[in-house]
């Protein structure tokens, strides 16, 4: 890390207008409680477009192979915007991607409820990667999103209060998407009391997610945001950035094709392992998302209980044990039981591992940072249903979440091996404080 640190904005928020407000901490200002309100509406929609998009495509009357195309097309759509996003955010600024994005997503949701052709569905299944949501405890945190939300947010609060803040959003995410999954019966009901056709009220649902989008653009424009210094031409990302980086491409890469491998797959597995029905697991990943909160909101408690580095890679192992053995259980119930716990472990580590980048990374390069970092990640994620698909169906069906273990366990490796040296600024200042206690 360079020894002159670049001036962090987040060391001086802007006070509040209107004097103090003692019912509130410190650290939520109007602009992070817009921003929890812009995550809270993307994760809304996403949690019943995820569930909509797939069966409306059966019902408009296409094939398996053309679903699956509309989601590769959405796959590509979210990696080529993602590093747009990740490479423009630190150029433009933060905000007015934010507030595009949430344009196209209006956008792309308009198009769906206005017309089934399908290479029109193509186009706007890319540009507003619709339908592609996370898995149990992702809050929607994915997508071209991240890489301005982030910046965006870690500018809004001090270094002390980032990973506790980055937690309630995703916990606002892991709830609002919840809801968002439970949505997804509205077409049924219409039907069954009003005699809505089903593919109307499908539509209808379509219209209300073009409404949130343009909800979460607008939500974004009162946010304050400090006025970026424009980049030379040429100008490169800083050397501390450049050395952060190339590491968490390597450590993500690992985690990618083992990510792709659970996401979708495992409400497969569950269902051919043991023969669990759609309402046994719609109940279970409902249960995950609200299981996921509290996870998320100690995970700043935490970070300064162990560190943060400490705290993923043993957060992350703990995980690997609890997928390995989740493989062998005899029954649903077990697996289910252990799949929860997972996933209480597996999301409490998320806002570490953004917080931890958005502090290591000099200002200046959130952005790019954040968007680059995890494009391995996305790319080999891909891969993994694929792969994940003729395992189960030549070898063992439980094999890929066996590999998926193994590859965690890597990644794992890896984040102690290449980061266990750095500290977050906050993390040195408690440790400099403490020596300084110490001595005295």
């Amino acid at each position: 890390m360079p020894t002159e640190r670049e001036p962090e904005p987040s060391d001086a928020v802007p006070p509040r207008t209107g004097g103090p407000d003692r019912s509130r901490p410190d650290w939520l200002t109007r602009d992070i409680a817009l921003l929890l309100g812009g995550r809270g509406l993307r994760s809304l929609s996403q949690g019943f477009l995820s569930v909509i998009v797939p069966i409306y495509l059966a019902r408009s009357g296409y094939s398996a192979t053309r679903v699956g195309i509309v989601f590769t097309a959405g796959a590509i759509g979210s990696i080529l915007l993602t590093a747009s996003v990740g490479l423009f955010a630190d150029r433009i600024g933060r905000k007015p991607l934010l507030i595009a994005l949430g344009v196209l997503s209006g956008a792309a949701a308009l198009t769906f409820a206005l017309t089934a052709r399908f290479a029109i569905l193509l186009i706007a299944a890319a540009i507003g990667t619709i339908g592609r949501g996370g898995g149990a405890g992702s809050s929607g945190a994915y997508g071209p999103f991240y890489p301005a939300e982030q910046p965006l947010i870690t500018e809004q609060v001090q270094d002390r209060h980032r990973t506790h803040v980055f937690g309630l959003v995703a916990v606002v995410g892991v709830l609002t998407g919840a809801l968002g999954s439970l949505t997804a019966a509205v077409p049924t009901l219409l039907q069954r009391w009003f005699g809505v056709s089903i593919v109307a009220g499908d539509r209808a649902l379509f219209l209300c997610a073009a409404v949130l989008g343009l909800a979460t653009a607008a939500i974004i424009v009162p946010v304050h945001e400090t006025p970026i210094s424009p980049r030379t031409p040429g100008q490169r990302l800083h050397p501390a950035t450049r050395h952060v980086l190339w590491r968490f491409l390597i450590t993500n890469a690992t985690n990618g094709l083992a990510v792709g491998m659970l996401g979708p797959v495992l409400v497969y597995w569950f269902h051919v392992r043991f023969g669990a029905s759609a309402a046994q697991l719609g109940t279970l990943y409902f249960l995950a998302n609200v299981l996921a909160a509290p996870s998320n909101l100690a995970a700043g408690r935490v970070a300064r209980r162990f560190g943060t580095v400490r705290a993923v890679v043993g957060l992350r192992f703990i995980a690997v044990a609890l997928m390995a053995a989740m493989a062998l259980m005899p029954t649903f119930i077990l697996a289910g039981g252990l799949f929860l716990v997972r996933t209480m472990v597996n999301t409490m580590a998320n806002p570490m591992r953004q917080s931890f980048l958005m502090g290591i990374v000099a200002p200046a390069d959130r952005s790019t940072a954040a968007g680059f970092s995890n494009l391995p990640l996305q790319i080999l994620s891909s891969a993994g249903p694929t792969i994940a698909g003729q395992l189960m169906e030549t070898v063992w069906v439980s094999l890929p979440l066996e590999i998926a273990a193994a590859l965690q366990a890597v990644n794992a490796t890896l984040y102690h091996v290449f980061f266990h040296r750095m500290r977050l600024p906050e993390e040195r200042v408690l440790v400099e404080t403490e020596s300084e206690s110490d001595d005295d």
